[in-house]
């Protein structure tokens, strides 16, 4: 046999493609989603859902367009907190929007429209 290697941990071995890949920097920056409650407050998480992050961006949806405005104004606040004790996978910045637009956004760059029944077509 060749090139004979010892039996690596499953775990180690994940740490160490995610590490390679550059990976590992948006599975920490993913990380503020499951925390969003825990860190923006009750009152906050009772009127918003963190939908993902993209390249240091965090999408979250309101419910309402009042509390929409209020949160554009609390973003700098917001991000301090996200962000606190977090030396990787940082937050740069967070993306507002109506709940239920989520959506219209991505397929409107994209070239697609939802028909009635919430499949994309081609427009």
């Amino acid at each position: 046999m060749t090139g004979s290697r010892k039996p690596e941990k499953l775990g180690d071995a994940l740490q160490s493609y995610l590490r390679d890949s550059g990976l590992d920097e948006r599975v920490e920056e993913a990380g503020v989603v499951p925390e969003w409650a825990e860190r923006v407050g009750e009152a906050i998480a009772a009127v918003t859902t963190p939908l993902r992050t993209s390249r240091g961006t965090l999408l979250v949806a309101v419910r309402t367009s009042a509390w929409l405005m209020e949160l554009r104004l609390m973003e700098r606040e917001i991000l301090r907190r996200l962000n606190e004790g977090r030396d990787r996978g940082r937050i740069e910045r967070i993306r507002f929007l109506m709940a239920g637009a989520e959506d219209s956004g991505d397929d409107a760059t994209e070239g697609h429209r939802r028909d009635g029944r919430g499949r994309r077509r081609q427009r």
